[in-house]
């Protein structure tokens, strides 16, 4: 799909047991901090959204933390995604209740691909976010992984992707585990392929390391850029990200 007028940036909070952490490829997390004090520390440097992701809640069988969600959404007024451990409706509306605006499914919406669906129909598309980690298993295919990239569900992931579109999910987050923490930049054979044959936005992520980066998964079609690294270690800031994408003729909100 063509890109939305405004390019979005979008830090990612990996939640385990309370703590946001860093990894490369899902695997060796690194602790980086408290989520509510750096979802605090975004909604002041401008980001467009944060997206949070508990990223151990389905591999340990239980809900996403919903007083974290709540005291992540106190602090900031940006746009807010949670996703891990979702199984049902009334995890979505437990969290957005908590004061979330989208969910994000992964693992829930490949063992039950109806409940992005339902979903969509209850709270609205908008609401519903489908996250799809990939990695590559040939030439010319990439498997979707689930329970944070520890399970090959051997679907392919071309054909998953247009699945989620037509049961009415309204953003799709991609993320590459072969770029995943490694700063070599994004997937762009992927976004692009994406872009081209999906009509709702599509969100990058995996192995943002520079603000060329961000730029290039613009260009491959993206309709907003999703990192943690470069962010949590202040790499990068958001406001020089967005004066950097603004002099490159990137739409972003200043």
């Amino acid at each position: 799909m063509e890109n939305n007028l405004v390019f979005r940036i979008i830090p990612c909070l990996d939640v385990k047991n309370g703590k946001v952490v860093k990894g490369v490829n899902f695997i060796d997390l690194k602790d980086v901090g408290n989520p509510v004090e750096i979802a605090s520390g975004y909604n002041i440097q401008m980001a467009d959204e944060i997206v949070f992701l508990d990223i151990t809640a389905t591999n340990e069988d239980r809900g996403a933390m919903v007083n974290v969600v709540k005291s992540v959404a106190k602090e900031i007024f940006i746009p807010f995604t949670v996703g891990g451990g979702i199984k049902n409706l009334q995890d979505m509306y437990n969290l957005l209740d908590s004061g979330c605006d989208k969910i994000s499914i992964n693992s829930s919406a490949i063992k039950t691909p109806s409940l992005i669906q339902d979903g969509a129909k209850r709270f609205g598309s908008q609401c519903i976010v489908v996250a799809i980690d990939v990695k590559k298993v040939s030439e010319t295919r990439w498997n979707v992984f689930i329970n944070g990239g520890r399970i090959d569900t051997g679907i392919d992931y071309f054909d998953w992707v247009k699945e989620v579109e037509n049961l009415g999910a309204g953003e799709i987050l991609l993320t590459s585990m072969d770029r995943d923490g490694t700063k070599n930049g994004y997937d762009l054979d992927l976004l692009r392929w994406t872009s081209s044959n999906i009509k709702i936005p599509l969100i990058a992520s995996g192995g943002a390391g520079t603000m060329e980066h961000i730029k290039e998964a613009y260009l491959a079609g993206a309709n907003a850029a999703l990192a943690a690294s470069i962010f949590h270690y202040k790499e990068i800031e958001i406001p020089v990200l967005k004066k950097y994408l603004n002099d490159c003729n990137i739409s972003v909100r200043i």
